[in-house]
């Protein structure tokens, strides 16, 4: 996500607005958070040993280390930026957690079709080792991986603690006094966001896995994550005050000095 991210001003309740009523919303709020929570970990509890045991089954068994070791640099790495989210925005931690009102219909398509070819890196990858279709020799690969991943950390780190908007879908956020960002690592490209999650997340896979074949849907995920940034970066010209200014001032969405 890239501006659906200054920090957000302390609210001002308007006048002539009764307290109960922001009280009800905050529990309207809180339930939608608490159920949003439970289905994750029921989700997380059901669908991640079954993904699990196919990502093993696919790569010949349980004994590939290099499957292990990826499950928990990814662990490590999101839990660290997890920490520090909730440690520094709290409010913002509570938001990724749901899908907020208003949230661009196209942006659910753009995250299916991240996670079913993310999804199909890791596959391929598995395939790959288990079949023997490609030979990634030495541990420098491995090295450049792990390196390109903590890039990912620190640049979405960054982006999210300068960005209390930054939800994980595409939608003007009209209830939270949405604004424009142009500090920390959005001084320099539009949306940090996505060249972190571009270039250390979806990069960094075939390389921690040892595939040189998982590069074709880690393509295919780059293309669906470009296409993203397109479509966001023309939502907030439109319809966030402020950004096109902005984007005249910060000319480039994703790489400095070449688009």
């Amino acid at each position: 996500m890239a501006q659906t991210e200054s920090p957000l001003p302390p609210s001002v309740r308007p006048q002539g607005i009764p307290k109960v009523k922001t009280d009800h919303n905050n529990e309207m709020g809180n339930a939608g958070f608490r159920s949003g929570v439970i289905v994750r970990i029921l989700v997380g509890l059901i669908g991640m040993p079954l993904f699990v045991w196919g990502f093993f089954l696919a790569a010949g068994g349980a004994g590939w280390v290099r499957g292990w070791i990826f499950l928990g640099v990814q662990i490590v790495g999101n839990s660290i930026i997890s920490i520090l989210v909730v440690k520094k925005d709290p409010e913002l931690a509570r938001r990724r957690a749901t899908f907020g009102e208003g949230t661009k219909r196209w942006d659910f398509v753009m995250l299916g079709v991240f996670g079913m070819t993310f999804l199909g890196v890791l596959l391929v990858a598995a395939f790959d080792t288990g079949n023997g279709w490609s030979t990634m020799e030495g541990h420098g690969w491995w090295i450049a991986g792990l390196v390109l991943f903590c890039i990912y950390v620190a640049i979405l780190t960054w982006s999210m603690l300068v960005n209390t908007f930054f939800e994980k879908t595409v939608r003007i956020q009209t209830d939270r006094n949405h604004k424009v960002i142009d500090t920390g690592p959005y001084r320099f490209v539009r949306h940090p966001g996505y060249l972190g999650l571009i270039v250390g997340f979806i990069g960094s896979a075939p390389l921690l896995l040892g595939s040189w074949w998982a590069f074709v849907p880690a393509a295919a995920s780059t293309l669906g994550m470009i296409i993203r940034t397109m479509l966001e970066d023309r939502t907030l010209r439109e319809e966030l005050a402020g950004y096109e200014e902005y984007a005249q001032r910060v000319r480039y969405r994703l790489v400095p000095g070449i688009w």
